[in-house]
C-alpha cells in the first residue's frame, strides 16, 4: 500500500504564490504518473494537472494553464505543484493522486488532501 503525504497550502492574497507537496512511501511512486485535483465549494472534483513517470509528459487544464507548474524529484518520491498568480476562484481542497500510466483513467493512491484559500 502506498500512502501519499501531502505538505504545503494556507491561505494567500491574489496574486500570491504557494507550492503543494505530495510524497510517497514507497519507491515504486516514481514509476507512476501522479495528477492533482482539487473541489472547490460547491464545484466538482477538477484535474488541474498531470506528469508521467519522467516529467517528459505533461498536461494542464485551461483554468491553470500558465499559472501552475507540476514537476517531481524522484530520488525523493516527491511531486510539486507550484501555483502562481493565485486567484479567489483557486480556492478549494487540493489532492494528488498516482496511477499506473500516464493514459489511464484509474488513480489508485490519493493524498489526504490539503486547503488552499485564496482572498481578494
Amino acid at each position: 500500500q502506498v500512502q501519499l503525504v501531502q505538505s504545503g497550502g494556507g491561505s494567500v492574497q491574489a496574486g500570491g504564490s504557494l507550492r503543494l507537496s505530495c510524497a510517497a512511501t514507497d519507491d515504486i511512486f516514481s514509476s507512476y504518473a501522479v495528477g492533482w485535483f482539487r473541489q472547490g465549494p460547491g464545484k466538482e472534483r477538477e484535474e488541474v494537472a498531470v506528469i508521467n513517470w519522467s516529467g517528459g509528459r505533461i498536461d494542464y487544464a485551461d483554468s491553470v494553464k500558465g499559472r501552475f507548474t507540476i514537476s517531481r524529484d524522484n530520488a525523493k518520491n516527491t511531486v510539486y505543484l507550484q501555483m502562481n498568480s493565485l486567484k479567489p476562484e483557486d480556492t478549494a481542497v487540493y489532492y494528488c493522486a498516482s496511477k499506473e500510466t500516464y493514459y489511464s483513467d484509474h488513480y489508485n493512491y490519493w493524498g489526504q488532501g490539503t486547503q488552499v484559500t485564496v482572498s481578494s
